[in-house]
C-alpha cells in the first residue's frame, strides 16, 4: 500500500507564511509543514486543534520547488484595537511546487487521497485568497525515503526534454537540517513547534506538459 500522497501547488498567488505576524504576512519560499496540514485539514474537514496537531505529528512533509515563482509584496490596511493600520502582504507569483506527504499509516494516506480529491471545503495555497489553478491531488505511491520520492515524479514544462536540477526541502532529523518552527501545535492560538528540514538539488527528468 501507499505510503505517500503527491500533491501539486499551482495558482497565480500562493502564501506559506512561517514568521507572520500582526502587520508583517510573510511568505516562505516554499510551502510550509503548518501549510500543507492546514490544506489537508481542510479536505478532511478538521476544524479543532487536537484533531489538526495529531494529523500533523503522524505526516512527514516534503517540497520541490519546480518553479520558485516571483516573491510580490502587497500594502493593505486592517483594522484593530489600535485602529487602522497598514499590513505589509508577501505572496509567491507563478509558482508550482511538488509536495510529498509520508506517513507509515497506509490507511490514513488512503483517507487523504480520498479527501483531496472530495473536499469538505475549498482547499487554498496557504491563505483563502489563493485557490489552486489545478487539482491538487497527483498521485500516491511507496517510497523508502522522502527524496526517492520526489526524485521519481518528473518535472513538467520546464524545457522539451532532458534534466532538471530542482530544489526541493526534505524534513529530516534534528542533527541532519537547520530549525524551523512550521509543525502546527495549535492553530486558534498560532503556535508553532519546531521541525527540521535539509535543502537539498535533486536531478529530476523533465516530460514536456500536454497543452
Amino acid at each position: 500500500m501507499a505510503n505517500t500522497l503527491f500533491l501539486w501547488l499551482e495558482g497565480p498567488l500562493q502564501s506559506w507564511g512561517e514568521r507572520a505576524r500582526w502587520s508583517m504576512r510573510d511568505s516562505a519560499p516554499e510551502p510550509t509543514k503548518s501549510g500543507v496540514v492546514g490544506l489537508l485539514a481542510c479536505a478532511l474537514g478538521l476544524d479543532q486543534d487536537d484533531d489538526i496537531r495529531a494529523l500533523s505529528q503522524r505526516l512527514h512533509v516534503g517540497a520541490r520547488c519546480d518553479r520558485p515563482g516571483i516573491l510580490l509584496k502587497d500594502y493593505q490596511t486592517i483594522r484593530g484595537p489600535w485602529g487602522t493600520q497598514l499590513s505589509d502582504r508577501y505572496y509567491l507569483c507563478d509558482a508550482t511546487f511538488l509536495v510529498a506527504v509520508q506517513s507509515d499509516d497506509a490507511a490514513l494516506i488512503e483517507q487523504l487521497t480520498n479527501a483531496v480529491q472530495n473536499p469538505v471545503w475549498p482547499i487554498f495555497l496557504g491563505r483563502k485568497s489563493c485557490p489552486p489553478c489545478r487539482p491538487p491531488f497527483a498521485g500516491t505511491g511507496n517510497y523508502p525515503t522522502m527524496k526517492a520520492a520526489l526524485e521519481a515524479v518528473p518535472v513538467f514544462g520546464l524545457q522539451e526534454s532532458g534534466f532538471a536540477q530542482v530544489r526541493a526541502v526534505i524534513e529530516c532529523s534534528p542533527d541532519e537540517g537547520t530549525r524551523r518552527r512550521d509543525e502546527i501545535d495549535s492553530r486558534s492560538r498560532r503556535t508553532f513547534l519546531p521541525r527540521h528540514t535539509l535543502d537539498v538539488i535533486l536531478t529530476i527528468q523533465v516530460q514536456p506538459e500536454v497543452p
